[in-house]
């Protein structure tokens, strides 16, 4: 029989839960009975979602992940108030568009502190608390795979990821840990209608971010390590 993941009662932490991927993987998470600890910027924000999904949050703890402490402060607060983590969902994101020459410091900063920097510093401060069998998701996109004109800074802050989650995978496969890479094809997040920088060009129809979710909470039950982009084909 192959090996698969209960989600029963397990003990999830997801950051950037209130994002137009991280909520829809927090209600399949809740439905799948388990206890979740959300974290977003906005504690607004936060205690909304929250009160949504009623009794399957174990807690929550608002935090700007761009600062450098703030991973650390989000798993310590998770770990205190609902116990060892079973997995971790890292679903935090921004996005800029526009020419590698025409990115400025405070774009790359922006970029490479929330889509590279404190996804490794979430999970550095997580081992410690994740048990055999548990699970780390990152999402490093499509662009991981095929980097685009017109987001270079943004494709190179998914590749690191994918990268980085890559050699992670291996280091802590004796640990019995499991790195989740998801690169999921355009999603119809509203990510790219807000950049930090840039405008948007026409992109065609995006996924749906239900069915985004719905697959990687399916990869997570069924133990899977990596979501490629034509993994989403049925989304």
């Amino acid at each position: 029989m192959e090996d698969m993941t209960d989600l029963a009662g397990a003990h999830v932490l997801v950051l950037g839960a209130t994002g137009g991927l991280g909520a829809p993987i927090s209600r399949r998470l809740a439905d799948a009975g388990a206890r979740l600890w959300l974290s977003g910027r906005s504690q607004e924000r936060v205690a909304g979602l929250a009160a949504d999904l009623g009794d399957a949050v174990a807690g929550s703890t608002p935090a700007d992940l761009r600062l450098p402490g703030a991973p650390d402060q989000v798993v310590a607060e998770a770990v205190a108030g609902g116990g060892p983590l079973t997995g971790v969902v890292y679903a935090a994101g921004v996005v800029a568009f526009g020419d590698a020459a025409d990115v400025d410091d405070d774009v790359l900063d922006d970029l490479m502190l929330l889509n590279l920097i404190a996804p490794i510093r979430t999970l550095r401060a997580a081992v410690p608390h994740l048990a055999a069998g548990g699970f780390a998701v990152q999402i490093s996109a499509v662009v991981a795979e095929r980097p685009m004109a017109g987001m270079a800074a943004y494709s190179a802050s998914k590749a690191g990821l994918a990268a980085f989650g890559a050699a992670a995978a291996t280091e802590l496969r004796r640990r019995k840990i499991r790195v989740v890479d998801v690169r999921p094809p355009h999603t119809e997040t509203g990510l790219a209608d807000r950049p930090v920088a840039g405008t948007a060009p026409k992109l065609p129809a995006g996924l749906a971010p239900e069915a985004v979710a719905e697959r990687i909470v399916r990869a997570i039950v069924d133990d899977e390590k990596v979501l490629g982009s034509d993994a989403f084909t049925d989304a």
